[in-house]
């Protein structure tokens, strides 16, 4: 995985407050709704930031152009914000098909590697070894670890709407603790800018476009959200395990949660406003039920988007 989903984040600023002492509020709720982290591009110090989005999930767009270009465009995984807010218009992609560099769409020209490829965010795997750390004498386990390299002075980033003092105060935590699952061995550290991304958003559309994971707040409210057959959604299961001492051996609850980029109806005349739900992960297993809630972020930032 090459970025960090919404809800992991959320989770591990939490965490960070928590252990500063600072008070969590019983609904989970911190305050504020982050999206998750995208890429962004930067060739040099000082150059010019290209920030990319998640490609809409608009397959009904996908019929207004020709099967090869259709083959072309479904590779876009990530859209500059300067093209992305033409897809919220609903310009769609025919004039922007000379734009695509793999999986990006942008007008900014990306470095290439020695091997040809544009990709800035790349995916190492090496393979480490655990053993007995008493005797060394059982057999070498092997076992494989990825690691996320950027490029250049490439890095990700989140948009964040609401309160942010509290945002604050665990960034600044979380920068030096790190995040991921490598902390102990150096990774999972980083430096963090605040800035500001502007979106032109079209009037009156009568769609909506999630920035994060998003679980509905109800069965009422995911059947507003499927009402029409233009939706398009991904989305995967979150849980996995607890990293708290001393339940660090017990998973969570599961759920499942929709994808950024997913594209639901929105209310006629309505303002795009977070849609989603904090929810509780906590696992009931008698005696050795966690004893503090296992949050679960999956309140989605929305944006609105226009579809033909």
């Amino acid at each position: 995985m090459k970025t960090v989903p919404s809800d992991t984040f959320y989770a591990a600023l939490t965490s960070c407050l928590a252990k500063t002492g600072n008070p969590i509020p019983d609904n989970g709720d911190l305050g504020f709704t982050i999206s998750s982290l995208f890429p962004y591009y930067q060739k040099e110090e000082g150059k010019k930031t290209v920030f990319f989005l998640p490609m809409p999930l608009q397959a009904q767009q996908m019929g207004q152009i020709d099967v090869t270009l259709g083959k072309k465009i479904k590779k876009v995984k990530w859209v500059d914000a300067s093209l992305f807010s033409e897809l919220l218009a609903g310009k769609g992609y025919k004039d922007n098909i000379a734009d695509i560099q793999e999986a990006y769409l942008t007008k900014e020209k990306l470095s290439q590697d020695a091997e040809g490829s544009v990709e800035f965010v790349k995916s190492e795997v090496s393979q480490r070894v655990t053993l007995n750390s008493r005797t060394g004498e059982e057999d070498a386990k092997p076992y494989f670890v990825e690691k996320i390299v950027f490029k250049h002075h490439s890095g990700l980033y989140f948009i964040a709407e609401g309160e942010t003092e509290m945002l604050d105060k665990a960034l600044r935590l979380l920068s030096v603790e790190g995040i991921g699952t490598d902390r102990n061995i150096g990774f999972g550290y980083f430096d963090f800018t605040v800035d500001q991304l502007s979106l032109d958003l079209p009037q009156d559309a009568d769609y909506q476009m999630a920035l994060s994971l998003l679980i509905p707040e109800s069965e009422d409210q995911l059947k507003q959200l499927m009402d029409s057959d233009k939706v398009a959604y991904d989305f995967m299961r979150r849980g996995g395990w607890i990293t708290s001492y001393p339940y660090n051996t017990l998973r969570k609850d599961a759920i499942y949660a929709f994808l950024p980029g997913s594209v639901f109806c929105k209310a006629k005349g309505s303002d795009c406003v977070p849609v989603g739900k904090i929810v509780n992960l906590q696992p009931e297993i008698g005696d050795m039920t966690p004893s503090h809630p296992i949050w679960r972020c999956g309140r989605s930032l929305m944006l609105p988007i226009k579809l033909k």
